[in-house]
């Protein structure tokens, strides 16, 4: 079955107000392991704690490891590790620590993520969007695949990749005769979708390479969160102005419209890295806990006609699920980095 066919929604039975907590009810998840990237942060810390809560033992690498542990002190048991996607030689040197220990990775969620930043590189002249969110977490799959591959081959149901990306990616399809700006000019929301468009993709072309050994991938929206600190990226007064802070800058939550709380946020990541409901099936995009429906980008007024029903009518557009675009991707990604993902 292709991704363009089984990209409608399952009936899962949970929704856009759906808590981790709830989806995890009754999961044991002891004996296995987790890598959260962004962890201790925002929905990552959520995730963190859920998967945690159900027996798992996660891993969280961190740019900042001091300050991770300070978020992280309420959940008693994780493991923080330094490393940051910007920088190659970081990714390396935490993968080659994991894959030291020995031990199968049966769950990765790439929740790590910057937007709306302004223009930026890293070391390699890479945009900043597009190397934190895409490349640097191609480059740690792809060091770490030995570890999914054992989890795969594993009993309990193989290892599955969570890429956490945006409805943000209606924004952009992924350009690729110009992926880091060199030739056009900035804009961080198309930077931001762009790059939330590649990690659908990605999550495509792996779930692809991965099913034969047991690693399967899925990507997702999880809501507009509105109790996080992606906040300081947003205009003053801007917040405010569409009503979602008060007058006091706490946050307004409204499920009906995908404002929801960090619990609510994490659930759809959760969902997928551990529901049964998911057996099976692959290299799709889910929000609020069940697989989104697909969107003709070309059809007229398609955004607003998906945002004026609400969480409810979302969905992917079909660009960001292409197979042809997501092995252009894959061709592109190994050849910035350098690094010979599965194949």
């Amino acid at each position: 079955m292709s991704s363009r066919t089984a990209q409608s929604p399952l009936g899962s039975g949970f929704g856009v107000s759906s808590t981790a907590t709830e989806v995890l009810d009754g999961a044991d998840l002891s004996g296995k392991v987790a890598v959260v990237t962004g962890g201790a942060s925002g929905i990552g810390v959520e995730t963190t704690r859920a998967l945690r809560s159900a027996g798992a033992e996660v891993v969280v690498p961190a740019r900042d490891v001091d300050r991770a542990r300070t978020a992280l002190a309420g959940i008693d048991g994780v493991e923080i590790e330094p490393m940051d996607l910007m920088d190659p030689a970081s990714i390396d040197a935490f993968a080659d620590r994991f894959a030291g220990s020995g031990r199968p990775l049966h769950l990765l969620v790439a929740s790590a993520g910057v937007g709306g930043a302004p223009l930026g590189r890293d070391g390699r002249g890479f945009e900043t969007h597009f190397a934190t969110n895409h490349l640097g977490h191609f480059q740690l799959v792809a060091r770490l695949w030995p570890a999914l591959r054992q989890a795969g081959a594993g009993a309990g149901g193989g290892a599955r990749v969570v890429v956490v990306s945006s409805w943000a990616h209606r924004h952009s399809d992924v350009v690729f005769d110009d992926p880091n700006y060199q030739r056009r000019d900035y804009d961080p929301q198309t930077a931001y979708g762009q790059s939330k468009t590649a990690n659908v993709l990605f999550a495509l072309a792996l779930d692809a390479r991965g099913r034969s050994d047991g690693v399967r991938a899925f990507s997702l929206h999880p809501g507009t969160i509105v109790d996080t600190n992606f906040k300081r990226n947003v205009p003053d007064g801007i917040l405010e102005a569409v009503g979602m802070v008060d007058e006091h800058g706490h946050a307004v939550l409204d499920p009906a419209k995908a404002w929801k709380s960090v619990e609510q946020g994490a659930a759809t990541s959760v969902w997928c890295a551990v529901s049964p409901q998911l057996d099976g099936l692959g290299g799709l995009y889910a929000q609020d806990c069940d697989i989104a429906r697909l969107l003709d980008h070309t059809a007229p007024d398609v955004v607003a006609a998906a945002e004026q029903w609400g969480p409810a009518g979302l969905g992917v557009m079909d660009y960001a699920v292409d197979p042809a675009s997501a092995e252009r991707l894959w061709t592109l990604s190994e050849r910035l980095t350098g690094v010979a993902g599965p194949a």
